[in-house]
């Protein structure tokens, strides 16, 4: 499973950083970053309610 985000949509709201914080983070300039684009398999079910949960609809999963 690998998530990527959209930098044009994305607004850094960080409601994924909430989520999983072990794949996602904001840098200093409120930019998503994605730490993990091979989503780890314990972090898979986290790692979906982020995408579900994003507030603009950035995140994509291709599993």
């Amino acid at each position: 499973m690998k998530v990527s985000v959209d930098p044009l949509v994305c607004e850094a709201n960080g409601v994924c950083v909430g989520l999983a914080p072990d794949v996602f983070d904001l840098d200093d300039e409120d930019e998503l970053t994605i730490l993990s684009p091979e989503v780890p398999a314990d972090q898979r079910d986290r790692v979906r309610h982020a995408v579900r949960s994003c507030p603009k609809a950035a995140l994509s999963l291709d599993e």
